[in-house]
């Protein structure tokens, strides 16, 4: 193998050892959610459970969202590291275009490419579907997130949500559940 060769290998194992899901091929392009209504979603979010990251390691995770302008949302997301530490960061949500409002764009760094944001399924009370993928040549990486309003979802609910991933071909026995106890996230001021 030439040394050209190993640097893009090296990278991609290096990435996949960081926890993220790479998958081989383009993006799925899932059905959204019709007539999505930002107005609705905006608020506090309780993770559920999500795909892993290499940028996200805490529990307790939540996502609290504002308006800011007309298709722009800030994104405040919050974690209890393992030392009792809350870790938070601000960002900002753009809808990408108006005739698709649930495709939106997520960047946390001025330097750094948004990533996307797809809201596949909410019924704005009770849970929130998010699905994001971005392509990387012959493979693609692979982000998602069950939100809930409470800490808790029912198992049935759950199940649709899962199935809705697995049609696309997402491996739902790789999503990580977020611990939500109240005990342990009282730092969080749950």
């Amino acid at each position: 193998m030439r040394a050209a060769q190993v640097i893009p290998v090296t990278l991609l194992l290096a990435f996949a050892a960081n926890a993220q899901v790479f998958k081989a091929g383009r993006c799925p392009t899932p059905a959204v959610q019709a007539n999505f209504d930002a107005s609705r979603y905006l608020g506090k979010w309780f993770e559920f459970s999500r795909l892993p990251t290499s940028f996200q390691v805490g529990q307790c995770s939540t996502a609290f969202y504002t308006l800011k302008a007309p298709g722009v949302i800030e994104v405040l997301n919050s974690e209890l590291l393992d030392d009792g530490t809350v870790n938070s960061i601000v960002g900002t949500a753009k809808v990408k275009d108006p005739a698709e409002p649930a495709k939106l764009e997520v960047s946390f760094y001025e330097d750094t490419p948004p990533g996307p944001y797809w809201v596949l399924s909410t019924d704005y009370t009770g849970h929130s579907l998010v699905y994001g993928c971005t392509d990387y040549g012959l493979f693609h990486m692979e982000l998602s997130w069950i939100l809930s309003r409470e800490p808790t979802l029912p198992k049935e609910t759950v199940a649709e949500l899962h199935a809705i991933l697995s049609s696309i071909g997402v491996s739902v026995d790789k999503m990580l559940t977020t611990v939500q106890e109240e005990g342990y996230c009282s730092a969080m001021g749950q």
